[in-house]
């Protein structure tokens, strides 16, 4: 006998990790202290601040002056709120098999990712226009925002469509074989 489909059961222990994931992604990328920006010789930055100089120690300065980097730091911040709001409320939900919770925590999420989705695309237009001295790499904590938002819209999408599987989800569902050999 074969059987295709997603392990639903699995889903309740599965979702909240990944979540878990993207909430440590998303505090590495707005905690780091270097890898927004790097030129790879004098030049580096993070959501915070800017550093230059030929050798250490750098020459620091706040990008917290900046509007745009006001906003992409606030939209960053809300969106690892509503994170970790729905992690929490998506563990309490499928531990207890309380399903009626499912779609606000994908709407939360939904949120969340179009929040940090504007916040990292604010962010390198806005450096290039204000800082252009060459080629910039976008680094690694920049690279662990786009992953936390990534797994975001995927639970999202997830959280969203459980609830029309609730009786897989529970396990009451009965198992439906689509080849049999009689």
């Amino acid at each position: 006998m074969f059987r295709c489909g997603i392990a639903y059961p699995r889903c309740r222990w599965i979702l909240p990790l990944l979540l878990l994931f993207a909430v440590i992604f998303d505090i590495i990328a707005i905690a780091a202290t270097s890898g927004w920006v790097d030129d790879s010789k004098t030049h580096y930055a993070n959501m915070w601040q800017q550093c230059r100089g030929p050798k250490e120690p750098f020459d620091c300065k706040s990008l917290m002056d900046y509007a745009w980097a006001k906003a992409v730091a606030a939209l960053m911040i809300i969106g690892l709120i509503l994170l970790i709001i729905a992690f929490v409320v998506s563990l309490v939900t499928l531990c207890t098999l309380r399903l009626s919770l499912l779609r606000v925590v994908g709407l939360l999420l939904l949120i969340a990712v179009v929040l940090q989705i504007i916040a990292l695309i604010v962010y390198p237009v806005n450096f290039n226009n204000l800082i252009f001295e060459g080629h910039y790499d976008y680094s690694w904590a920049y690279g662990f925002g786009w992953g936390a938002t990534i797994i975001m819209l995927g639970c999202g999408i997830l959280f969203c469509c459980l609830p029309n599987y609730e009786d897989e989800l529970t396990g009451m569902a009965k198992t439906k074989y689509i080849y049999t050999s009689e």
